[in-house]
């Protein structure tokens, strides 16, 4: 990967914070700046994130075998999503994945570590995992979606690879753009919104399905999935607009005096104003009103409670 980012050298641009250094927070108007993602005349730069590939002719069912995603079932020029949980469930990495029908592409934020654990699960499977973010990047688009056109928490998000060669020619929005719109879709980022006791349908099965043969962690999964009653789940929290500051992440989140999780991240929506995903107890009310790190939240519901079936978010 290059030293210097090409669009951190634009008018404006502010880096952003690790773990997302090395790509532009914002470009000096952070409001307008998401108007634009939305209406699609902007893309955000995600590429601080990792890209591999997985070539040879074992590599859909390989991925079949060790991911909760059903690649046996992926057909050429798809995206998917999928993840690698532990013998537990808990989540260990989340991805997303495009076949070319030549290979597999997946874009991910830790990809050393992931690329380390594809290799040790090559028996004599004939796979090959690479990392190739120096020559590939991510960026994301967003699209409002067909429902209430004043509903702007309903973008559809999907993130895409150029070469790295072609960033200097995009027309970017900070990643505090895509943050905002992001939460306010209820879509966790792996290892921010999640941590290392979380189970996919706490945070609404992305990428699990539900109908393919056994996988690590598979077990759990179906078990809270028919049960219906996973430990916590994934809110979206609307927050004091009168309070100067966000909420730390990892602040408890208090219902009274009781501890009832914790914040993940956090943004400031152009229209919802600040918002954040939180993990809770499942029992909590859900017409509690909340305090995310002392500030006052209200909840809006990304997994419910009571039913098997979650809402599950779609990130490409």
């Amino acid at each position: 990967m290059s030293d210097k980012n090409p669009l951190l050298e634009l008018p404006g641009a502010v880096e952003a914070d690790a773990p997302d250094s090395g790509v532009a927070a914002h470009f000096g108007q952070p409001v307008a700046e998401q108007r634009r993602l939305l209406d699609g005349s902007a893309v955000v730069d995600l590429s601080h994130h990792d890209v591999l590939t997985i070539s040879g002719q074992d590599r859909l069912s390989w991925l079949n075998d060790i991911t909760s995603q059903d690649f046996a079932a992926l057909e050429p020029h798809s995206w998917t999503t999928g993840m690698i949980l532990g013998p537990k469930g808990r989540i260990e990495y989340g991805f997303g994945a495009y076949e070319d029908g030549e290979r597999v592409w997946m874009h991910t934020e830790n990809g050393p570590d992931l690329l380390a654990f594809l290799n040790s699960m090559v028996f004599i499977n004939r796979v090959d995992p690479t990392l190739v973010t120096e020559d590939w990047a991510v960026i994301g688009t967003a699209r409002a979606t067909d429902g209430d056109p004043e509903d702007e928490s309903q973008a559809e998000l999907s993130q895409h690879l150029i070469p790295r060669s072609e960033l200097a020619g995009v027309q970017p929005s900070g990643l505090w753009a895509w943050e905002a719109l992001r939460i306010a879709a209820g879509v966790p980022r792996i290892g921010l919104d999640t941590d290392e006791k979380t189970i996919p349908n706490e945070i609404g099965l992305p990428g699990v399905a539900l109908d393919k043969g056994c996988y690590p962690g598979q077990e759990t999964v179906l078990k809270v999935y028919n049960l219906g009653r996973p430990p916590r789940r994934l809110v979206r929290l609307n927050l004091d607009g009168s309070v100067d500051r966000l909420p730390e992440r990892g602040a408890a989140i208090h219902n009274g005096e009781k501890s009832v999780g914790w914040v993940g991240t956090s943004a400031r929506h152009h229209e919802l104003g600040p918002i954040a995903l939180g993990l809770i107890k499942r029992n909590t009310d859900t017409d509690a009103e909340l305090l995310a790190d002392g500030i006052a939240a209200s909840q809006d519901i990304v997994v419910d409670p009571d039913v098997g079936l979650h809402v599950r978010p779609v990130l490409e």
